[in-house]
């Protein structure tokens, strides 16, 4: 999936350092996101994108139910995708971190790991169990083990990034006259990379079905959320597009990244629901085809 990135960029959002008075902004958008919105397109790319947010947050509890119901998570989904994911949502939360993006923002960039986690987790789990192997236990506890570290770590990283935040506004501004350069650098390269992730992420997992040539133990609602979460996130920045001609050329350089992240995941998308409605389709047919091969030899056994 590809889950917004560096706000910053996709919002207008301005960081800490660049703080500002918004008196004619909308008030619940300012003190959320620290964005001023004074026009009705500004207000409906802010809205859209919060939307494209609910549901990458959302995006993997689906897949985390179908995996428990089937318990061969192991089977359906490819580790090259589930690796890509992660690399991804971890690149985006470094980029924030590095660029001293809003607590929003961190909040939602540790979420996006955690749920990355989860379900790297869960696919660790029934690969394990599933082996049968004599050492499963102790793999399956050692792994468990890791695991909550990580949380811990990631749960650590929070408060204390937010507890930066209070220290002196001074400070913060003095520092950036020197590092605004590499700051938007920084935010350039997360946002390449991480958009190199999610692309790549499809592929592994395209291959994996047209090997099994089935789609089963995978959430077709993983990837509806991830379309409608890029649809919307590329929508929201498309709303934002400068009017003038000179502006929006640089306003489309600088989003660039963002851009082919979302609507190149979102093409690629639509290649994963033609695999999810054609291999439906042949498993539809096989139990009929298994019918109509038994029944002759019914019919000939109750002959002789």
């Amino acid at each position: 999936m590809m889950a917004p990135q560096l706000y910053t960029h996709a919002f207008n959002i301005s960081p800490v350092e660049n703080r500002r008075l918004c008196i004619n902004g909308t008030p619940w958008i300012w003190h959320l996101l620290e964005e001023c919105v004074e026009d009705a397109w500004e207000y409906w790319s802010v809205v859209i994108g919060l939307i494209s947010i609910v549901c990458f947050l959302f995006a993997a509890l689906p897949q985390l139910y179908v995996a428990y119901q089937n318990g061969k998570v192991d089977q359906a989904l490819s580790l090259g995708f589930l690796l890509c994911w992660i690399g991804g949502d971890l690149t985006n939360f470094i980029g924030c971190y590095l660029t001293n993006q809003l607590p929003i923002q961190i909040v939602t960039a540790i979420f996006y790991v955690n749920m990355d986690i989860i379900v790297i987790s869960q696919f660790a789990y029934y690969k394990l169990k599933n082996q049968k192997t004599t050492k499963c236990s102790i793999n399956l506890k050692n792994f468990c083990v890791t695991w909550v570290l990580m949380c811990i770590t990631l749960c650590v990283i929070l408060p204390s990034q937010l507890l930066l935040r209070n220290q002196d506004r001074s400070t913060v501004l003095e520092a950036s006259k020197n590092t605004l350069g590499m700051i938007e650098m920084s935010g350039f390269i997360c946002g390449y990379v991480s958009c190199m992730f999610y692309l790549g992420s499809r592929f592994p997992q395209l291959y994996k079905n047209f090997q099994r040539r089935s789609t089963e133990g995978t959430s077709y609602l993983l990837f509806a959320l991830a379309m409608m979460g890029n649809c919307t996130y590329g929508l929201s920045l498309v709303l934002k597009m400068p009017a003038a001609e000179s502006l929006r050329n640089l306003y489309f350089l600088h989003h660039l990244p963002w851009l082919i992240g979302s609507f190149g995941v979102l093409f690629l998308d639509i290649f994963m629901t033609a695999q999810f409605i054609m291999y439906r389709k042949q498993n539809k047919r096989r139990p009929s085809l298994v019918a109509l091969e038994v029944e002759p030899l019914l019919v000939n056994e109750e002959d002789s």
